[in-house]
This record gives structure tokens, sequence and C-alpha cells, in this order.
């Protein structure tokens, strides 16, 4: 991965030229595709960055959704634009639709152009930042809690509850009335959750974890458990976890992503187990940064730092350390000091 100059885009038919001002480290869509595509189809050179939010500072012909000056966090992947979805206006329904910062050009860059269908106005007074982090998780929170059939009264365990979607999952479980456990791997990451305001909190590498959950449920077991880790030290814990007819969506496999399942407790316990892939709706997005600009969500941000800086940035999310995003802003400038001591470094 490397810094380039690469001619500005200009946009065409339905497209918009946006001034990207923050792009989120994701451990799945940016650290797996750089390690090996991420079984993606990624084609090379590739411009990562599948959350950017920013401003409209050009619009090709045809354009009618955006303007000039607009501030706009970016939704979803690109359609194809010729479908039967994409001609009726769904192109989150398009079967041939590609993910920003995967199968094209993302939002590591100065500028990124993108059809105008794609921006969703971002409400003033939120942050560029935060905006990223919602349009990234908080519209696939939404989605799995759907898919999952959760429901008031519903029990819900969150693993990962203090990472980028899981912070999110915790939120999102809460404003639909469930009752929430938080999972994570330190007591600190713990306490974030429950500062979310998880009912529950869990460290799931000092306690043993289905005991911790039948303790907290009285028996019972969780309706729906959200796993996006795919550990497999700790997916038995979380799968052993749930009430009879329960159900359990996963995104997510930095953990590892091969599990063992235990199919006689799958069918004698009429589990069922989901991929929320693709599960996010344009309206929650629009629903999300309205919840959020109203102060009534809370993203975690660990730091922000310049696009220039992606290398670094990549190797800290690599660590786990950071509680929260790292976020990646074009329009930050290295200090001199940084560059001289960048620049003394081996290459």
């Amino acid at each position: 991965m490397r810094w380039e100059e690469v001619p500005t885009p200009v946009p065409g038919a339905g497209e918009v030229l946006v001034r990207v001002h923050a792009v989120s480290v994701n451990r799945t869509l940016d650290l797996q595709v750089r390690q090996d595509g991420g079984n993606y189809g990624v084609t090379l050179p590739l411009v990562m960055g599948n959350d950017p939010s920013g401003i409209v500072v050009d619009v090709g012909p045809r354009v009618d959704l955006a303007k000039v000056n607009d501030r706009v966090a970016i939704f979803g992947g690109v359609g194809c634009g010729s479908c039967q979805h994409c001609t009726d206006g769904n192109q989150g329904s398009c079967t041939r639709r590609r993910m920003l910062g995967v199968q094209c050009w993302g939002g590591y860059a100065e500028y990124l152009k993108i059809p105008a269908v794609n921006c969703v106005p971002v409400p003033e007074g939120l942050s560029f930042a935060h905006a990223t982090v919602i349009a990234r998780h908080f519209p696939l929170a939404f989605g799995e809690c759907y898919l999952a059939d959760l429901k008031k009264g519903d029990w819900a365990l969150v693993m990962g509850a203090a990472g980028g979607l899981g912070s999110c999952l915790v939120q999102v479980a809460k404003t639909l009335g469930a009752h929430v456990v938080a999972a994570a791997g330190t007591d600190q990451r713990v306490q974030a959750a429950v500062s979310l305001g998880a009912d529950f909190g869990v460290n799931y590498r000092r306690h043993d974890l289905e005991r911790e959950v039948m303790r907290i449920t009285e028996g019972r077991g969780v309706d729906v458990v959200f796993e996006n880790i795919a550990d497999p030290a700790l997916w038995p814990g979380a799968f052993n976890g749930l009430a009879p007819g329960g159900r359990l969506v996963t995104v997510g496999a930095h953990g590892g992503g091969l599990v063992t399942l235990d199919v006689k407790r799958l069918y004698q316990q009429r589990l069922r187990v989901i991929s929320g892939l693709g599960a996010e709706r344009r309206e929650d997005l629009e629903r999300s940064l309205r919840l959020a600009s109203a102060g009534a969500l809370r993203v975690l941000i660990d730091r922000i730092l310049p696009l220039r800086d992606a290398a670094a940035a990549h190797r800290l999310v690599e660590t786990n350390e950071p509680l929260g995003k790292v976020i990646l802003d074009p329009t930050l400038q290295p200090s001199r000091q940084k560059e001289e001591s960048d620049a003394a470094l081996p290459q």
C-alpha cells in the first residue's frame, strides 16, 4: 500500500465528485482486502475505503439528487445502473452491485467520483468522522436486528461489543427494547459497551461465556446472538448461549472464520444461523444520521489521522488496541516534524 498522485476524477452523467473529509479503517473491508483480497474478487490497482463522507465539489450531467457544497455520506455499493432494480431506483437490491473500496475505487483519496444516488445528506453539526462511522455500521446494525426479528423484551448477546459494528448493535438493540449482554475481550471494552447502554457485560477472555450468559438470563439463554468475530475459541460459548428457537446473525470473520458447528444442537434446539451481509437499507442510514444529530446515538472514535498515514493506521488496527474507529482525513496535513521522522525510517 502506498501514497500516490493520480488524476482528479471527472464526474460523468448521474455522478458527483466528493472531496473526502473522513473514511474509516475497517478490519474486514480494509485489512483483509489488503492482505489477500478477502475473497471479494478484488482487482488491482485498488483504492480502498468503503465509507467516505465529505463535500460535493462538482456534479455531472443529469444530477438532481445532489448539488455543490452538499455535505454527504456515501451509502452502500455502486449499482450496475442498467438492471431493473437500478432503473427502478432500488440500487441496494442490484445483483451486480460492487462494494466501494473493494470491487471499485473507494475513499482513501482526496476526491471520489460516485453516483449521486449513493449520497445521503449529513445534518449540520454532525462531524464527517461521525458520519463515516454511522454510515459504515449503523444501517447494518439495524439490518441485522431486522433479520434476527429482534423484538422488545428479547435478550441479545453482542460479541465484540466495543468494536465498530458491535458498539452500534448495542445501541440499536436497546432502541428496539431488547435486554443486551455486551461481550468483549478486555474489561475496558466491556465497560465501554455498558456505557453505550448494555444491561450486562462479560469479558469473554476471562470468563466462561456460556456460563455467564446462562447466569445472567437465569438459565434461559438469549434469543439472538450477534456474532461478528468467528473466532473458533469464542464461537461455541456464543452459540451455546442461544435459547431454543434462537437466531445467530453474523457479518465478519476477523477471528479466523473457520468454526465448529454443533449441528445436533442446531436442529434439536431449532436454531438458525443467518448471514447479515447486505442487510443495510438507505432509510436506516437516514434514520441513523437523524438520531445521531439529535444525540440519541454515539460512536466510538479512537483517533483521526492524515490519509498519508494509511499504512500506519492499518498497523494500528492490526494491534486491536484502538478503542473505537481509526479515521483517515485527506484534508489533514502531516506535521513537518512527523514528515521528517518518517523520512528517517527505512523504506
